[in-house]
Parts: structure tokens; C-alpha cells; sequence
């Protein structure tokens, strides 16, 4: 199989979970197919030197999100109203409420989150996606955690109990 046709299939078969990840990292539909797209494109300059597509791509996605979060031009906001939304099945308070705390978080605080709890990813692989050592990955999730407990205050109760 030529390289540019394992590119395509991994890109189809990935975009998916790709987007999810995008999603609860920007917490913006239009910035996270940016991201997908950011990340994807990085990796087809490098595809034939990349062992591991799936881990490749979560660590240049969570690196790519973390330096455009530092950029200036990040705080851009092209509107102040949103279009109607559908409203999708399942608790969309809980939803929007966590969505919005995390958003309150720094960007790397917001990775190291979306990755251990949402990508179900253990200490040592978010170490590694991030580049970081794994007690510091341990540090940083505790205080991101406090952090998210802080922004969502007591909501965070009620919200659950939904």
C-alpha cells in the first residue's frame, strides 16, 4: 500500500476520535476541525517516520492545542451570537457546565485532563504525549482538578446529581 493511501485510511478511519479530542480540548466545534486538520496535516509531512499513528497523533494534537493557546491571536472571538444549536441527546447542563470550566483552565492544565480522563490515558502515556515526566503529569492533575472543582463550585454537586 503506498504511503499517501495508509495516510487516507488512518486519517478516515481516526477523525472521529480525533474530533472528540479536538472538541473537549478547544471546547469550539470550528477550533477543534482546525486542530484535527492542524494535526493531521503535521503528521502527512512525517507519516513514513511515524511508528505509532494513534499515539503520534494525541501528542501532536495536545501539543499543537498548547502552543496555539499561547499565541496572542488565540483570544480572537469572530462573534458574540452563537447560530441555533440542535439540542443533542444527554445531560447538556452537565455538559455545557463542564465544557465551560473547562475552558477557565490553562491550556496544558485542560490537556492533561482531556487526556487522562477523557481519553482514558494512564499517567505515563499523557507523560509522554506531553512531554513531561509522570510526577509532574501527577501534580498537574491534582491542581487542574482543584482547579475544576473551584470554577464549578458547588454546581458541581447539583450537576451530577441531574
Amino acid at each position: 500500500m503506498a504511503v499517501t493511501e495508509d495516510f487516507e485510511e488512518f486519517a478516515r478511519a481516526g477523525i472521529p476520535r480525533l474530533y472528540r479530542t479536538a472538541w473537549l480540548l478547544t471546547g469550539d466545534r470550528h477550533h477543534a476541525e482546525d486542530l484535527v486538520q492542524d494535526t493531521l496535516a503535521n503528521m502527512l509531512k512525517t507519516w513514513a517516520r511515524i511508528d505509532n499513528p494513534g499515539a503520534y497523533a494525541r501528542t501532536a494534537m495536545a501539543r499543537t492545542f498548547i502552543s496555539q493557546r499561547r499565541r496572542r491571536s488565540w483570544s480572537e472571538r469572530p462573534t458574540a451570537e452563537l447560530p441555533e444549536q440542535v439540542e443533542r441527546v444527554g445531560d447538556v447542563e452537565l455538559r455545557m457546565a463542564l465544557r465551560e470550566a473547562l475552558g477557565e483552565l490553562a491550556p496544558l492544565d485542560r490537556a492533561v485532563l482531556v487526556l487522562r480522563y477523557f481519553e482514558d490515558r494512564s499517567v505515563e502515556q499523557v507523560a509522554l504525549d506531553l512531554g513531561k515526566n509522570a510526577s509532574a503529569i501527577t501534580t498537574r492533575t491534582a491542581r487542574a482538578l482543584d482547579r475544576l472543582r473551584v470554577v464549578l463550585g458547588d454546581n458541581a454537586v447539583q450537576l451530577i446529581a441531574h
